[in-house]
């Protein structure tokens, strides 16, 4: 049997979200000049035509679009952040901790997606935060956005009018993750209704919240040792089969994921 070992690194820009210089510029690009440094709480249910340069920046004013028309973002949620971050720096790390605990929750319920499922879709989402002078008028809250695409992608592809439920029932290939390549690892990840070598197929459950980081070592042997299991039962029991896993770090732990992602060789 072939072990084939990846090593993903999540989207947590939310535990360290790039901190541009003050201005439009840096809150995305085609801005609505009304949002730029706007202290009020941003709209839910809009849509927006976002690019990954957009998403990696903390802050987002970019014109809403119909979301009827073409768009690559919907936001989902939006809400007042708790008093505990009233005199955080804007940079503060604990706020990426707690936009991931949200958005992530409130990202699954959207699409109509479990715990396992969110770790094996293209689909992922975004967060926001007030401009750096919105914040210093006191300003705090968060916006967050699904996204037609993940870290991998180079661009991002239009999603429904809608995204609600799109993942609730047997979701469509062409949202789900697939990877084409001699390896998970080396391989170049594409959606599943694409040609593929790989399919992201489940997810094993390393921990409790509760439970202390167990590191890197035991992460990766408890992984191979469960996606192993995992993986067979996927592809009913054959005499000999490849897969290959992705585990998490400390950083995603400490964020709340305890879970790792098996990968069953097949074009299927």
């Amino acid at each position: 049997m072939l072990l084939r070992r990846a090593v993903a690194v999540l989207v947590l820009t939310l535990l360290g979200a790039s901190l541009a210089a003050c201005g439009s510029e840096a809150q995305g690009g085609n801005t609505d000049p009304d949002l730029v440094d706007s202290t009020a709480l941003p709209d839910s249910g809009v849509c927006r035509d976002l690019t990954p340069d957009d998403v990696a920046k903390a802050a987002n004013a970019t014109k809403t679009v119909d979301c009827a028309t073409r768009h690559t973002a919907e936001t989902f949620a939006v809400g007042e952040l708790p008093g505990e971050f009233d005199d955080v720096d804007y940079d503060d790390t604990a706020l990426g901790t707690y936009a991931y605990r949200t958005c992530s929750t409130k990202f699954a319920e959207f699409v109509g997606a479990d715990e396992s499922l969110v770790l094996r879709t293209t689909l992922s989402w975004a967060w926001f935060r007030p401009s750096e002078k919105a914040w210093g008028k006191g300003a705090r809250w968060y916006r967050c956005d699904v996204i037609g695409g993940n870290s991998s992608s180079p661009e991002y592809r239009p999603l429904p009018e809608t995204a609600r439920g799109m993942l609730s029932g047997r979701p469509n290939d062409s949202w789900l993750s697939c990877a084409s390549g001699p390896s998970v690892a080396a391989g170049e990840k594409v959606p599943c209704s694409q040609k593929h070598d790989w399919r992201a197929v489940t997810t094993v459950k390393l921990g409790a919240p509760e439970d202390e980081y167990p590191g890197d070592r035991v992460m990766e042997s408890r992984t191979r040792s469960f996606c192993a299991n995992s993986v067979k039962a996927w592809l009913n029991y054959p005499a000999e089969f490849e897969y290959g896993f992705t585990f998490f770090h400390q950083a995603e732990w400490k964020a709340g994921i305890r879970r790792s992602v098996c990968w069953a060789k097949t074009t299927k």
